[in-house]
């Protein structure tokens, strides 16, 4: 693993991307290497065929990811590798992209990528809890997610927008959607355009990857208007970037197809931010989607884009690096 001390004005390199569910826990011994002190594994498998994308983390550690294959979420613990399918999934055509949980890990939030559905799930017993289903245009794809105090936020990859579920004092999700138009700077390409989504350091506005936008971009949005504007991030360009992960002032910006994240100091409000560190692992990340923390860890879900020729038998596993 490598870290790069960045300055302003450095480009992402670009490079072309190619285009089951496991009931029975891994056993430990499955684990990659240990971490810190010989203690937890550095990284861990998940279930073959299993196509994983998003993660998250919530107060306990243990890491959910969803999955492309058949919207299945697993559940596994970070000081062990090990881990259980704890929702099953609606089966094929049925994805799980990104995903977030609540506090106290009660409720998981699934984008449905190009199902056009958007899940709440029961998260210790996987039950459907809401179920958000045609949304959008026929090529629509809810791509990921972000929890505020008042509301679970989606962002739709192909259309100009941002669907908000509203939550009340208790976390509880509501019946209906609204649609957020997104307007001011932001440019929607001809096809993908918008990906990962965060919170601004100050929680008053939201963060959102423009892939197509002057090269790649991240658009500060308010949550009141979706008005966009371009946030200054001193040349950086982020045409891969996909999973934002913010911690503090620090945003971790997991640029997949190039194998990257890079991390950017913001200021409080997250209109501009300068590079400060780029970490890469060649021997380890195997296209690297999304980011979720825990302690002083990066767990990152391999995604191999592009790398098997049959997904539905592939290898999949989990990374962690070192935060910056």
């Amino acid at each position: 693993m490598q870290h790069h001390l960045a300055r302003r004005g450095f480009l992402g390199a670009a490079v072309a991307l190619g285009a089951a569910a496991l009931t029975a826990p891994l056993a430990a011994g499955t684990a990659h290497a240990a971490g810190p002190g010989g203690r937890w594994p550095t990284g861990f498998p998940l279930p073959k065929g299993f196509q994983p994308e998003g993660v998250a983390i919530g107060h306990s550690p243990y890491a959910y990811f969803g999955s492309l294959a058949d919207g299945a979420v697993y559940k596994a613990s970070l000081a062990t590798g090990e881990g259980r399918i704890v929702h099953q999934g609606l089966g094929a055509g049925h994805s799980t992209v990104g995903l977030k949980i609540d506090r106290p890990e009660r409720r998981l939030f699934l984008a449905g990528g190009w199902s056009r559905e958007i899940r709440v799930v029961d998260a210790r017993s996987g039950a459907l809890l809401r179920h958000f289903t045609g949304l959008g245009a026929e090529t629509t794809m809810v791509n990921d997610v972000i929890l505020t105090p008042d509301a679970a936020w989606f962002t739709d990859s192909f259309q100009p927008q941002l669907y908000r579920l509203a939550l009340d004092r208790t976390g509880e999700p509501a019946h209906e959607l609204t649609v957020l138009p997104l307007g001011g700077d932001w440019t929607q390409g001809p096809d993908f355009s918008a990906n990962g989504i965060e919170r601004t350091p100050d929680g008053r506005a939201l963060l959102v990857v423009d892939v197509f936008q002057d090269g790649g971009s991240l658009l500060r949005v308010d949550p009141r208007t979706g008005v966009a504007r371009a946030v200054d991030l001193g040349g950086l360009k982020i045409p891969h970037g996909d999973g934002l992960l913010l911690l503090g002032r620090d945003l971790y910006i997991v640029q997949q197809a190039v194998n990257q994240i890079d991390v950017v100091r913001l200021d409080a409000t997250g209109t501009r931010g300068t590079a400060i560190a780029r970490i890469t692992d060649p021997d380890r990340f195997r296209v690297p989607t999304t980011a979720a923390a825990w302690g002083d860890r990066i767990y990152l879900p391999n995604a191999r884009f592009g790398l098997d020729p049959d997904p539905a038998t592939a290898d999949y596993d989990v990374v962690s690096v070192a935060r910056v």
